[in-house]
């Protein structure tokens, strides 16, 4: 057997008795990356915070077995804690997907507008969130000795440029995060992140298909990204894309380049 068939961290086509978890499963990138991630044979677990009724299509929808939803939500810890031991009580997590996320359109100038409170949910949600869901879930990650964390981020955290100033900053945390993390769970775990840039979701209210068809205009691909589209990257992570990790991926068209 060749030395190459022997190193860790070589590509994988299946996902096969791995169990992803994803935060915010139940909005368009979750989905998405539910669909894609069954259908390499990975069971799913949806974690939201919403009663478990409302993801009942979702995972009957899935290709595969054994998929469930666990309700907690990423701000309290506890709830995280539970959550946990209740996918570990299943066979435990090999992937760990941080969709989960929450803004409000400000303009950057309107800097009264952007209150505190928006600001603390914001960052409750957007960075606690998925620093405290991998906090909850990297013992059993680690203990298979090849775990995966995949963080959605976004090009707002270095263009500066989205929904909001403190979603960008945010994401800039979370950013940091996946960096720092990345060096620090090795090799057991690895940590990376996909950053898109405007996605066809719903996530940011008032825009609409005359605001994608304007802004897709501008992108060098020439169209916005679809929630598919970023389902897509974090599956190359679990993938194509093992011997990575630290890295952030833009996911976003060329729009960043503008």
């Amino acid at each position: 057997m060749s030395h190459q068939l022997l190193s860790p961290f070589r590509p994988q086509d299946r996902l096969d008795d791995k169990i992803a978890v994803i935060t915010g499963g139940n909005g368009a990138i979750g989905s998405a990356t539910a669909h894609r991630l069954a259908a390499l044979g990975a069971r799913i677990v949806v974690l939201q915070r919403d009663c478990p009724e409302t993801t009942t299509s979702l995972l009957a929808s899935l290709p595969g077995n054994g998929h469930f939803v666990v309700q907690a939500s990423v701000t309290c810890s506890d709830e995280l804690a539970a959550a946990a031991k209740t996918v570990e009580a299943a066979g435990g997590a090999s992937i760990l997907v941080n969709a989960a996320g929450f803004t409000k359109p400000v303009p950057a100038s309107d800097l009264n507008a952007l209150s505190d409170d928006l600001i603390d949910d914001i960052f409750a949600v957007t960075w606690r969130g998925s620093f405290a869901s991998i906090r909850a879930f990297a013992p059993q990650l680690a203990s298979r000795g090849d775990g995966l964390v995949v963080n959605v981020s976004s090009i707002a955290a270095f263009t500066g440029m989205g929904s909001n100033l403190a979603y960008a900053a945010a994401k800039a945390g979370v950013d940091a995060t996946t960096r720092a993390l990345a060096r620090t769970l090795a090799p057991s775990i690895r940590v990376l992140a996909v950053s898109p840039g405007v996605v066809d979701s719903g996530f940011v209210t008032g825009r609409d298909a005359a605001f994608n068809e304007r802004v897709g205009a501008t992108i060098p691909l020439q169209r916005v990204g679809t929630a598919d589209d970023v389902a897509a990257a974090v599956v190359a992570c679990a993938t194509s894309l093992r011997y990575a990790t630290g890295s952030i991926f833009v996911v976003d068209g060329g729009r960043h380049l503008n």
